[in-house]
């Protein structure tokens, strides 16, 4: 997610001084890139944990596999129609299957394995009465109609939104949802450590497009279809239906690049800014190994954030006004493909892991070519620092009502700076590939990082690395 808006304008500022990081490397050293390799169950296969900062959301005893929607929107009667058939398997013996799912709607019927259920909502969840014994695996259907009502975000940040699908006043659709808010347009086991394979089919107006996350499979008449080969969180899924303008790019390798942007809103200097999508990826590629997925896109939302959704970034169109902080926020937003989206976090509590990374990527873009400008950036990051962690608590250890707030994005970026440090370029550069390319598909914790950043490196780091994401004061 986009960082909050009191360090994006502090690193705004620091950017037009020359005072951002950039390291000692310069604009033509390219590391090399080795092939991206999934290791990720391809069967979509995940290891649930229960999340201990939103421990309402997420049912750990079941793991979801697929999801196959079929979605129809009806802008004039604000109705939303869906089929999910969700392929799950009980992590344990479960009286019942329990999923999130809103509230705003009404079921329309439910099988188990093509045998009719009773399915009811609960509270914010499906609730389907089948049992299923420990290593079952079952095909769940279910049928709902309703319009999409999003939830309150547990944040303080300046540019805080309502989570998950949002109707606009034109009868249109557009949602961002972390750390929740999947469950307002499909039943969902909301959590980051449940990655599943997607397929996703939208049917809109006559002159409408649908996009969803993942890779484009063709359009059928008014049905867009997307697919998954990489399991995604459902927190990193997207969805927006409305007037959209399609440009299609190349980017490296001939990855092909979707930009969707929305008809007779978006000017062209909006679109200018994201025609440099390839020219970021390249520059990723280089640092941190081949692009994750088989296609990447960007997709123009009527919001003031972004959101690093998998292979479809969603972008807010109030973010590409101004040129400088576009370009932070794609690179951004970008960099989490390889850092949050490829290699996940296995709970909210290692949210730092995602923004750590992406904003230290954001601050090696922003002063390439200028061997002074990491100096200059830390010591402006310091004073953030310790003013967030009296403020809002060490990184590791995020407050429920104040997510993604600036002590995961600043704290962490500091803390990979002293790694980069005490490696060098060469070093830092290779663990960031490394950690990408071994971690595929899966979701991780601190003391997965911290032992594979010991093991990468034959160094230990677990006092630098717990110090930093532990510490009430800036470490020494």
């Amino acid at each position: 997610m986009r960082r909050p808006l009191a360090t994006a304008a502090a690193a705004v500022v620091l950017l037009l001084a020359g005072c951002t990081s950039g390291g000692p490397m310069t604009a033509r050293q390219v590391w090399p890139a080795p092939s991206f390799e999934d290791h990720s169950n391809r069967d979509g296969t995940s290891t649930p944990v229960a999340d201990p900062i939103y421990p309402e959301y997420g049912n750990p005893a079941l793991d979801v596999l697929h999801y196959d929607l079929g979605l129809s929107w009806d802008p004039q009667s604000r109705a939303l129609t869906g089929r999910a058939a969700i392929r799950l398997r009980a992590v344990l013996a479960v009286p019942s299957i329990r999923l999130d799912f809103s509230p705003a709607y009404t079921l329309g019927g439910a099988t188990v394995d093509d045998t009719p259920a009773a399915a009811r909502l609960d509270g914010g969840h499906l609730v389907v009465d089948r049992a299923l014994p420990a290593g079952a695996v079952a095909t769940l259907v279910v049928g709902y109609a309703g319009t999409p009502a999003p939830v309150p975000m547990p944040s303080h940040r300046a540019d805080i939104e309502p989570l998950g699908l949002t109707v606009t006043n034109g009868g249109e659709l557009w949602t961002m949802q972390e750390p929740y808010g999947a469950s307002t347009w499909y039943p969902a086991n909301d959590q980051p450590s449940d990655k599943a394979l997607y397929d996703i089919a939208v049917t809109v107006p006559e002159g409408w497009a649908g996009i969803a996350s993942g890779t484009p499979a063709g359009v059928q008449g008014r049905t867009f279809r997307y697919t998954t080969t990489t399991p995604v969180a459902a927190y990193l899924t997207t969805l927006a239906v409305g007037r959209y303008t399609k440009t299609e790019l190349t980017g490296p390798r001939g990855l092909p690049v979707q930009l969707w942007t929305r008809t007779g809103v978006d000017d062209s200097g909006r679109l200018a800014a994201l025609r440099r999508v390839p020219e970021y990826l390249q520059w990723l590629e280089a640092r941190f190994g081949r692009y994750p997925f088989p296609s990447a896109g960007v997709v123009v939302v009527p919001s003031r954030s972004a959101m690093e959704t998998q292979q479809m970034v969603t972008m807010g169109g109030d973010v590409l006004r101004d040129a400088v902080a576009a370009s932070s926020v794609l690179v951004h937003e970008l960099a989490h493909q390889w850092f949050g989206d490829a290699v996940g976090p296995a709970t909210w509590q290692d949210v730092w892991l995602n923004e750590g990374w992406a904003s230290y990527v954001e601050q090696l873009y922003n002063g390439k070519g200028d061997p002074g400008a990491m100096e200059r950036w830390e010591r402006g990051a310091r004073s953030q620092d310790a003013s967030l962690r009296a403020r809002l608590g060490p990184p590791g250890h995020p407050q429920a009502d104040s997510f993604a707030e600036g002590n995961v994005y600043v704290c962490p970026a500091l803390l990979l700076h002293e790694l980069h440090k005490a490696l060098g370029d060469a070093g830092f550069f290779a663990l960031g590939r490394a950690w990408a390319a071994a971690n595929a598909g899966t979701a991780r914790d601190r003391a997965a990082f911290t032992a594979f950043v010991n093991r990468q490196t034959g160094r230990d780091f677990t006092a630098l690395i717990d110090a930093w994401l532990d510490s009430p004061t800036t470490p020494s």
